[in-house]
């Protein structure tokens, strides 16, 4: 499975972004919030979700690219609800940001969702119905939240690195989240290690 791609950016679209990593190019079926946020950058780290569809006259394989892992999460959430297809959650995440349609679904927002060319009341209602609970459960509303909140002064790559450890240690991710930055703001040059070890004695 891929987890993600870091390369050059060689090729980009509102829809397709082609990264070149150790000599292959990847095409990458992307977001318009995707596009937005790698839009200018010679070298970009895409979070992948690979689509394997089968059955039919042609088996395909797909890429999609994701700038963050939090849409990522978002689109993954989409293509379990019955009617949403690997397109049809793309064109959902292209309408908003992720933390726009977190606040849709979790106020049960049915004419935003319904705004989505593709996307019917039905549809709007099965994806606020499955994915409500989802949604506030993972965290990942809390988190797009609480991740624009840092200060300036915040290493990113130690606090996604801590965060990262933390979530595999079991903790959710909007808490871990919540109490690194705390950390960071006060102690913006710890290392990774020391993060972790006063995370540990905080989150609740």
């Amino acid at each position: 499975m891929i987890e993600y791609i870091r390369g050059e950016l060689a090729e980009l679209t509102p829809a397709l972004a082609v990264v070149e990593a150790a000599g292959i190019g990847y095409a990458l079926n992307i977001s318009l919030n995707t596009f937005s946020a790698i839009q200018g950058k010679k070298e970009v780290k895409l979070y992948v979700n690979e689509s394997l569809v089968t059955g039919g006259r042609d088996d395909s394989f797909t890429l999609f690219g994701f700038a963050t892992k939090q849409e990522r999460e978002l689109y993954r959430m989409l293509i379990t609800v019955s009617g949403v297809g690997a397109n049809t959650a793309r064109m959902i995440l292209s309408a908003s940001s992720p933390a726009e349609l977190c606040n849709a679904i979790a106020n049960g927002d049915e004419k935003m969702l319904k705004g989505v060319k593709g996307i019917g009341l039905k549809t709007a209602q099965r994806i606020i119905i499955d994915l409500k609970d989802k949604i506030v459960a993972s965290g990942i509303a809390e988190e797009l939240h609480v991740s624009s909140q840092p200060s300036a002064n915040v290493n990113s790559a130690v606090k996604d690195e801590a965060v990262s450890a933390l979530t595999m240690l079991g903790f959710s991710p909007a808490p871990s989240a919540k109490v690194v930055i705390g950390i960071l703001n006060d102690q913006p040059s710890l290392p990774v290690e020391q993060v972790v070890k006063l995370a540990l004695k905080l989150i609740k």
